[in-house]
C-alpha cells in the first residue's frame, strides 16, 4: 500500500486542475518553467537553476529562460524512484566547477551512484565523471532509493540514501541503507565519523541511521542545522534533525518513541488525523538568502511540504512551531530558497512545472 502511494513519486502524476495556490497576503506566484518528469533542483552560486529529470537530463534555468540544450544527458535506470535522483554544487565552484550528481547506473549490477563532473559554461565538460562513492547494495528494489545531497558546515558531502523497501536496513552498519551518509569531497571516509571504528569498510561513511525514505533534507547556513524530511508508511511523516551518531527509529518507531535509544522528530503529522495531514513528506529548505525578500517573519524559517496534500508549511527551527504558508501545488517534489530571496517550488502534477514566489509590501 504505501509503495503505491510514494512510488506516485517518480512513476505517475496525479492530475490537478491549476488555478493558482492560496498564498499570504503581498506574495505572488508565477509557473516559469514547463519540464516533464523533474526530480529535484539546486541553484548555482552564480543564480542559474539546475533542473534534474528522472531519465537522467539536466536542464539549466538561466536569465528568465529554459535552455533548449542539456546540461547533461546522462544514462540510468530510471526503473521505479530510480534514476538521476540528486545534486549538490562544490563548495568552490566558482573556481573548479565542480558538481555532484547521484543517480542509478543503466548496466548490472544495479546500483545507485555519487560522480563528480565539471561544468563547462552551460554544459558539462566531456568526459569529466569522476566516481566519488558506489552505494552498492541499493539494488533490491526499485523504491526508497531517495538521493538528496549537500555539503555542510564542515566541508562534507552529505548523502541520503533509503532503505531500499527493506525496513530492516537500517537498523544494521552493515550497508548503507536508511542512512545518512557522510563522505570527504574525494569519496573518501572521515575519519570523526560516528562510526568510523566500528562499522566495516564503506559503511564507515555512515552518519545518522534509522531512516526510512529521506527523500529530501537541508542544511541551514551559519548554523549548520540538519533537517532531514523521512517519509513514513502507515501513519507517521517526520522531519528530523540530525545529530552525528543519530539513530531515527525507523522500523521500531514512526513518529514519536518512548524508547531511549531513538532521537524523535522534531515535527510530525498523521496520514489520516490532526489538523495538518498528508501521506509523503517532500521538499525542503531554509529561508537564509544572499538577499532577503522575504518578511522578516519568515527569515531562518524551514519550508517543507507534502506531495499528495499540496501545501508547503514552515517550522520554527527553535521552537518546532509550524505554520502555513501555501496550499493547492500539484505533486510537490522539492523547495529552493533562491538567491535572490524568492522561493520555487517543482512540482509532477499538470505535466511537471517550476514556480515561482515573490513577495511586495501590500
Amino acid at each position: 500500500m504505501k509503495y503505491l502511494k510514494i512510488s506516485f513519486l517518480f512513476l505517475f502524476f496525479i492530475v490537478k486542475s491549476s488555478f493558482g495556490i492560496d498564498l499570504p497576503p503581498g506574495f505572488t506566484e508565477k509557473v516559469i518553467v514547463a519540464i516533464q518528469n523533474p526530480t529535484t533542483m539546486a541553484q548555482a552560486p552564480d543564480g542559474r537553476i539546475f533542473i534534474l529529470t528522472q531519465n537522467g537530463q539536466i536542464f539549466i534555468y538561466k536569465n528568465d529562460v529554459l535552455l533548449a540544450k542539456p546540461f547533461i544527458s546522462l544514462p540510468v535506470n530510471s526503473e521505479g524512484e530510480r534514476g538521476l535522483i540528486g545534486i549538490t554544487f562544490d563548495p568552490e565552484f566558482k573556481k573548479n566547477q565542480f558538481l555532484y550528481l547521484h543517480y542509478t547506473v543503466p548496466v548490472a549490477p544495479i546500483h545507485n551512484r555519487v560522480s563528480r563532473f565539471t561544468a563547462n559554461d552551460d554544459i558539462v565538460k566531456p568526459g569529466s565523471e569522476k566516481i566519488i562513492f558506489e552505494i552498492t547494495n541499493a539494488a533490491a528494489a526499485p523504491n526508497h532509493h531517495s538521493g538528496a545531497m549537500a555539503f555542510g558546515k564542515d566541508g562534507k558531502l552529505y548523502i541520503a540514501v533509503g532503505e531500499n523497501a527493506k525496513p530492516s536496513n537500517s537498523q544494521t552498519l552493515e550497508n548503507l541503507l536508511g542512512k545518512i551518509l557522510r563522505i570527504n569531497a574525494d569519496g573518501s571516509i572521515p575519519n570523526d565519523n560516528p562510526f568510523y571504528k566500528t562499522a566495516i569498510g564503506e559503511n564507515r561513511a555512515i552518519y545518522a541511521l534509522g531512516l526510512r525514505n529521506p527523500f529530501t533534507f537541508s542544511i541551514q547556513p551559519g548554523s549548520g542545522k540538519i533537517f532531514v524530511n523521512d517519509d513514513g508508511q502507515e501513519s507517521w511523516e517526520e522531519i528530523n534533525e540530525i545529530k552525528p551518531g543519530g539513530n531515527y527509529g525507523w522500523p521500531n518507531a514512526e513518529g514519536n518513541s518512548d524508547d531511549k535509544k531513538f532521537i524523535n522528530p522534531m515535527f510530525t503529522y498523521h496520514h489520516k488525523n490532526g489538523e495538518i495531514k498528508g501521506c509523503s513528506v517532500i521538499g525542503s529548505s531554509f529561508y537564509n538568502p544572499t538577499t532577503p525578500q522575504f518578511p522578516l517573519h519568515y527569515f531562518g524559517k524551514y519550508f517543507f511540504g507534502d506531495y499528495c496534500s499540496g501545501f508547503i508549511k514552515i517550522m520554527d527551527p527553535e521552537t518546532g512551531k509550524v505554520e502555513g504558508f501555501a496550499d493547492g501545488l500539484s505533486n510537490l517534489v522539492n523547495i529552493l530558497t533562491g538567491n535572490d530571496g524568492s522561493l520555487y517550488y517543482l512540482e509532477r502534477g499538470d505535466g511537471g512545472k517550476l514556480h515561482k514566489i515573490t513577495y511586495k509590501l501590500p
